[in-house]
This record gives C-alpha cells, sequence and structure tokens, in this order.
C-alpha cells in the first residue's frame, strides 16, 4: 500500500474541496443572511487540513494502484463528509450537533436526501445553496471530477474512476483517455443542470429556488428549498419538468454523451438497459395511478396520474422529491413505492438502488435456469441484446445481490435494537442504503427523531450505498491487506 501517495491525494483533494465552501459566501452576502461566517471557518479548517496533509509528502510520484483508489476513494468520501458538516455546525442559526451536521452533510454528498432539518423555508438562503450544493457534487461523483483535475497534479485517474464508478462493467471508457472521459461526463451534467434550471425557471420557479432544485433533480437527490418539497410550488408545469429531468438522470450517462457526439437517439433503443428501465417506470406509474383513482385520492383524474406518476418516478429513480405524503396512501402503495427504490436507475447514472442492470441479469439468468429444468445439458449464455455476458459479470452480480440482502438485513436489526419498530427500520434502511431520502413510520417526515447510534447507522448506510457496498466492504477483508 502506497500510504504517502494516498495521503498526498488526500490533501489535494481536501484542499480542492475547501473551494466548494466559498459560493455560500456569495449567497449569504448577496441575500443577506448572516451566516458567511460559518463557511469561511469551514473553508478555513478544510483547507489547512488538506494542507497539513499533503505538504508532508507532496514529493512523493509513485504510482497509484487500484489498491490504493479503493482507500483513497473510502477514505475520501468519509472524510468529505466529516468537513462537509463545517459550515452546518458553525451556523448559529442551524444549532446542530456533530452527529446531525455529518448526517446532514454526508446525506447530501451521497445523494441520499434523508433529513434530520425543519423549517427549511426560514433558514438561510446560503446555508439551503450550501445543501444543495452538497447533492449536485456528489450526483456524478466528486471522484471523477477530480480524475480530470488530478492529472493536471501528477496523478493518474484510472484506479480511482473504476474504484467509484458503479455498475457492473467498470472498465468501458466513452474516450480514449480517462481524463477526458470524466470531462465529456461532467460536460452532459452541467448540460443537464443548466437545462433543468431553465426549465424550472420557465415554469415559474424563482431562479433561486430553479437553480437549487436543478441541482438536486440531476443529482436525484432530493433536498428542497422548502419543508414541502416540489409540492410547495402545487404546480403542474413544475412537476412536469421534475418528472422528466428525474427520468433522464436514471439514465445511463453514457447513452447522453453517445447521443451528443453523435447527435442520434438510437443508442437508447438500442440498450436493453434502457429499455427495461422503461418499462419499469411505466408499469409502476400505471399500477400507482390505478390505485390512486380506484380509491379517489385526489380531487380529478388529472390530479391522481399527475401525483402518480411524480412519485413513481421520484422514488423508483430514488431522486427523493414528494408533491404529496405517499406514506399515507393507500392499500400497499408506500411499501410498493419503497420496494420500487431497490431497482434504482441505470448504472452510470445518478440514481442509486440496486441499478435495472443488475435486475436485468438476475431476470434472464432466472429464465435460463427455468429453460435448464427441461434442457439440463444445453448451453445457454445469458445475453443482453445480441451479446453473451461473461460468466465473470453474472457472478459478480449474484455476489452484489447476495451481501447487499446480507447487509440490509444487519442493518436492519441494528437499527431495531436502537429501539425502532420494524417499518420504521426497514423503511430508514431503504431510505438510506438505497440514496432514496423519504422513509415510512417515524422517518416519513425526517431521521430527526432517531437517535445518535441509529443516525450513524443511516451514515454507513448511505456510504455503502453511494460506493455499492464492495467499495467499502473490500477494505475490511484480509486478501485486501495482504501484500
Amino acid at each position: 500500500m502506497n500510504w504517502t501517495v494516498v495521503q498526498r491525494i488526500l490533501g489535494l483533494l481536501l484542499m480542492m474541496f475547501s473551494l466548494t465552501m466559498l459560493p455560500p459566501v456569495f449567497f449569504s452576502l448577496l441575500f443577506d443572511d448572516g451566516a458567511w461566517l460559518s463557511f469561511v471557518e469551514g473553508f478555513g479548517i478544510t483547507l489547512a487540513s488538506g494542507f497539513v496533509c499533503w505538504f508532508p509528502v507532496r514529493n512523493s510520484k509513485r504510482d497509484l494502484r487500484l489498491r490504493d483508489g479503493f482507500v483513497v476513494v473510502a477514505a475520501f468520501w468519509t472524510v468529505l463528509g466529516t468537513f462537509g458538516a463545517a459550515p452546518l455546525y458553525f451556523d448559529d442559526s442551524l444549532i446542530l450537533t456533530f452527529t446531525d451536521a455529518v448526517f446532514e452533510s454526508m446525506s447530501g454528498l451521497t445523494t441520499t436526501g434523508a433529513t434530520i432539518l425543519t423549517g427549511l423555508d426560514d433558514l438561510p438562503r446560503s446555508i439551503l445553496y450550501y445543501r444543495q450544493q452538497l447533492q449536485w457534487l456528489g450526483g456524478m461523483g466528486i471522484i471523477v471530477l477530480a480524475v480530470a483535475v488530478l492529472p493536471m497534479l501528477g496523478v493518474g485517474g484510472m484506479q480511482l474512476y473504476r474504484a467509484e464508478t458503479p455498475g457492473p462493467v467498470k472498465d468501458t471508457k466513452l474516450t480514449p483517455r480517462i481524463t477526458e472521459t470524466a470531462k465529456a461526463l461532467w460536460y452532459v451534467y452541467l448540460a443537464f443542470t443548466t437545462a433543468c434550471t431553465v426549465s424550472y425557471a420557465a415554469a415559474g420557479m424563482g431562479w433561486f429556488d430553479a437553480l437549487c432544485h436543478a441541482f438536486s433533480t440531476v443529482a436525484i437527490g432530493g433536498f428542497s428549498t422548502h419543508d414541502a418539497s416540489i409540492g410547495h410550488f402545487d404546480s403542474a408545469s413544475i412537476n412536469i419538468v421534475a418528472i422528466v429531468f428525474m427520468f433522464l438522470a436514471g439514465v445511463n450517462f453514457s447513452l447522453h454523451f453517445f447521443a451528443w457526439r453523435y447527435v442520434s437517439v438510437k443508442h437508447y433503443s438500442q440498450d436493453p438497459e434502457f429499455r427495461a428501465y422503461v418499462v419499469v417506470l411505466l408499469a409502476l406509474s400505471m399500477l400507482v395511478v390505478a390505485i390512486l383513482i380506484n380509491y379517489h385520492v385526489f380531487d380529478t383524474p388529472g390530479d391522481n396520474i399527475l401525483n402518480g406518476v411524480f412519485q413513481a418516478v421520484s422514488i423508483a429513480t430514488t431522486t427523493g422529491f414528494t408533491t404529496a405524503n405517499f406514506s399515507a396512501w393507500p392499500v400497499a402503495l408506500p411499501v410498493l413505492l419503497i420496494f420500487a427504490s431497490f431497482v434504482g436507475g441505470s448504472a452510470s447514472s445518478t440514481a442509486g438502488g440496486i441499478k435495472v442492470i443488475r435486475w436485468l441479469l438476475v431476470y434472464k439468468q432466472g429464465l435460463r435456469e427455468i429453460v435448464r429444468l427441461v434442457h439440463p445439458s444445453a448451453e445457454i449464455p445469458v445475453k443482453l441484446g445480441n451479446k453473451a455476458v461473461p460468466y465473470r459479470v453474472v457472478d459478480a452480480v449474484w455476489g452484489f445481490f447476495s451481501v447487499y440482502i446480507i447487509v440490509y438485513g444487519v442493518l436492519m436489526i441494528l437499527l431495531m435494537a436502537t429501539g425502532l419498530d420494524q417499518v420504521t427500520a426497514f423503511s430508514a434502511v431503504a431510505a438510506t442504503l438505497n440514496n432514496l431520502g423519504p422513509g415510512l413510520g417515524d422517518v416519513s417526515a425526517g431521521f430527526m427523531s432517531l437517535s445518535d447510534p441509529a443516525k450513524w447507522l443511516s451514515v454507513v448506510a448511505m456510504l455503502l450505498g453511494r460506493l455499492e457496498i464492495f467499495t467499502l466492504l473490500v477494505l475490511i477483508t484480509p486478501t485486501f491487506w495482504r501484500t
């Protein structure tokens, strides 16, 4: 393990991250909300800590290996979430404990969207902006952003990219150079953010709300500047804009890149995961809408359709925006929506969950096993499109499912041990491990009522979900540490 290289990179990344605390200072001065000092203090502490970490090993130029990349990614997300909590902890208007500040910061960076804050409508604008910015940075992955910059600092990035990028196939690059790949992803990300901001503004949002909600929509985060989330605006046009961009953000960003580069949309229809993603969202939306109409949950059929589709897309993509209290919806709808978050969005999107591609592979392998019962000697490959999926990938998917279920069960039992009831514990783990945000029971309105141990368990679940479990769990295996 090249510890000096790891320390040097962490120092550089911390110093880079400290700069993200300066834009909120501008908003604080612009709106005269008096919260600028907490961001200056957070900036100073983060910058100084990064410098102290980097300076002693600044001349270490050894190559970064894949094993080092896992340590950097895991350590940086943990350290980042902690230092990102500094402005929230120092701000006098919030009066947060260290646990609550870290919870809110980690929820933002992992794009989970679970919150312990109330009275959002009355908070300083700079604090509201900072929460949204955390989600935006975490959406595509601040490590990918760093990959685009690190080569200029003398550090290669392929190991970081492979350790952080989600999905079963991690070596697929959009461009020949990893730096150009990271830049390409961010160009697409910026373009979607800009388009979403303009669309929200055109639909009736003020420019500040439009920017903030574009950050969390494209990042599939779910934080809002209002306690009532998107429901605060009570606008059909705003709901439709949110549905469109939540859907797009849940698509594999490489498909968006190809569409932009080749000015063609044929890649979407040719992609098996995209087709499955569309089918899942359509089926879920129709089922939710049918139940809402049958039970007359809203006054008009139009309201039932719009709210049903909005909530289905929001929860299934793990965004977590709400227009209504879906936890109070009839029959099995609340649990159905929570289960939908386990599917999540596509690989290489900003969505959480297990990912559509993994569910698709499990479904195809299940069909293969049924056929094998009839033809036990047949060699039947698992295919995506016209290509056979390597057995190594199929095995990895099954391994991921197994570990995911075990981790989920362990976390749920531990949360129940802190005093939570079964419904609350079940949905709290789903909300954090799937990077969803809203839950059921005691966490339907937020996580503020949880005890400190329960909040720290939730923080661990957020990190496991954001880094897709293996990136963290690999660090506790003896094999990883053997030379």
